[in-house]
């Protein structure tokens, strides 16, 4: 029998034990940090045999051993098997994002079974302990300013704002007023309501969020707002102020904070979504619930760039961003507070310049739109 390595593998320490974990037909497995060795001699079709001669100074019992862990573990394919023809096919498809973003896939899936001699919990919730994280996020030591509280002008029709909602790269350069700037935060970012949730109060936001948890907190960058300086606030949705973390922000840095995109010096200003990750986790202990963290900052995006829109604005949003600069204008440690997303809203021009054309005949048919 010829084995092989899975392509789809990760390997790393934890609590003191190195794991082979391989993704998303196997089982992570506690073995000897020698088995490094022994999966690397398995690069391509071999047999155990093989293997156990090259690498002579390890015994054959050894070899063995390991291999038979590893097979089992599944972080070793049999040539010719189901499991290494859907191992080819998994590395074909996600080759450009492995091995990081297959193992997040594929290693948080599944994780409702049901567990030994229990049933799946389907939330995955377990019980708070105390004391649990506050539900706001201040800088108390912060200048603040207090926002208006003028009620948002969001009387466009929704069939209208779905419709019109673009993501705009083009902008007039006109400032922002603060009264719009508070309007969309208010609207995004605010409280609706407070719930209790059984051990405590929790609140709600125009947007779902996995277990009303809120885990997300907004920092803005403001580039062109009306009575503001330019420089760097963390939006307090308790008080609903600003406050004030650094002071200056140009658009080159704007741009090159957003990975030097040339669009990203135009806005008026900047959100970044920053998740406090411990508001999820003391709920969610399961890894999978970082998914519900990226899921969330999505959904604010998406009533961000809806309530922009319906305010007048043209937003925009982007994941390319350089993590470790936001963080710091920011404030964050980038470890349990940590930037999943940053979005956009300026004053938006009426004829972008690299809007793209409306498809015609040409374009349709060069693309391919089913299957065949």
């Amino acid at each position: 029998m010829r084995l092989r390595r899975s392509r789809c593998l990760t390997c790393y320490w934890h609590d003191s034990a190195f794991v082979v974990h391989p993704h998303p037909h196997g089982t992570p497995t506690e073995l000897h940090p020698a088995a490094a060795e022994i999966l690397a001699a398995f690069e391509d079709w071999t047999a155990p045999g093989e293997v156990a001669e090259r690498l002579g100074h390890l015994t054959p019992d050894t070899v063995e051993e390991a291999v038979d862990a590893l097979v089992r573990s599944g972080a070793l394919l049999a040539h010719g098997s189901a499991a290494a023809r859907r191992d080819e096919r998994i590395a074909g498809q996600w080759g450009a994002w492995m091995p990081e973003a297959s193992f997040f896939h594929y290693a948080t899936q599944d994780v409702y079974d049901p567990r030994p001699g229990g049933e799946a919990d389907p939330s995955g919730a377990e019980p708070v302990p105390e004391p649990a994280p506050p539900l706001f996020t201040g800088h108390p030591r912060a200048p603040r300013i207090l926002l208006p509280r003028r009620p948002a002008g969001l009387s466009a029709p929704f069939g209208e704002v779905l419709y019109d909602r673009r993501t705009h790269r083009d902008f007039t350069g006109a400032p922002v007023s603060s009264e719009t700037l508070a309007a969309l935060l208010a609207v995004v970012f605010g409280p609706v309501d407070f719930i209790d949730c059984g051990r405590g109060a929790l609140y709600r936001r125009t947007s779902a969020q996995g277990g009303s948890r809120q885990e997300i907190d907004a920092y803005v960058g403001v580039l062109d707002v009306g009575g503001l300086s330019p420089g760097w606030y963390h939006y307090n949705g308790l008080q609903h102020a600003l406050e004030l973390l650094s002071e200056g922000f140009t658009p080159e840095e704007s741009a090159h904070l957003c990975a030097d995109q040339s669009w990203a010096a135009r806005p008026a200003f900047l959100v970044v979504l920053a998740a406090r990750l411990e508001r999820m986790s003391v709920k969610y202990p399961t890894p999978r619930a970082y998914r519900v963290c990226l899921l969330d900052a999505g959904h604010l995006g998406q009533t961000f760039a809806l309530t922009a829109t319906a305010l007048g604005l043209g937003p925009a949003q982007t994941g390319a961003f350089r993590d470790s600069a936001i963080t710091g204008r920011c404030g964050l440690d980038n470890t349990g507070h940590t930037p999943l997303y940053v979005l956009a809203a300026g004053d938006p021009a009426p004829a972008p310049r690299d809007a793209p054309p409306p498809a015609g005949l040409p374009a349709f048919a060069s693309t391919t739109l089913l299957d065949p």
